[in-house]
């Protein structure tokens, strides 16, 4: 995939999504600490054209060390999904990290992974 695409654009939002479902998970755990929404905003925003690839890897920095300091298997995960988005900036391979970490953070929550890995499947964008 060519990079600063449609397509990748595309798939950033779609990590933001991905991470977005999970977001709470983190949230619970660390009320307080915006590093992962911050993420997840970066995604967007640089999807949308509002910020830079590197205003979007530092974002994504950020939340890699929130994911440190998350204190649960649930809320790391969920917080390194967020990471991954952000780093779609950079790479659009990170989207599936970011999808895949959504997916853990689900399972380590007792949540139904399947259903979220589906959602996700089904929710993917396209190829052009």
């Amino acid at each position: 995939m060519q990079h600063n695409t449609k397509q990748h654009k595309a798939i950033a939002n779609w990590a933001a999504d991905c991470a977005e479902r999970v977001l709470p998970l983190f949230e619970s755990a660390k009320p307080g600490d915006s590093r992962v929404k911050a993420a997840i905003s970066a995604a967007r925003r640089w999807a949308s054209g509002k910020i830079s690839m590197a205003e979007a890897r530092k974002a994504a920095v950020s939340a890699h060390a929130a994911a440190r300091d998350a204190g649960t298997p649930p809320a790391r995960e969920a917080a390194r999904s967020a990471a991954h988005a952000a780093a779609a900036a950079h790479l659009p391979s990170h989207a599936r990290n970011a999808a895949n970490s959504a997916v853990k953070a689900v399972a380590a929550a007792g949540g139904d992974d399947v259903a979220e890995e589906n959602w996700q499947d089904e929710s993917v964008p396209k190829p052009e």
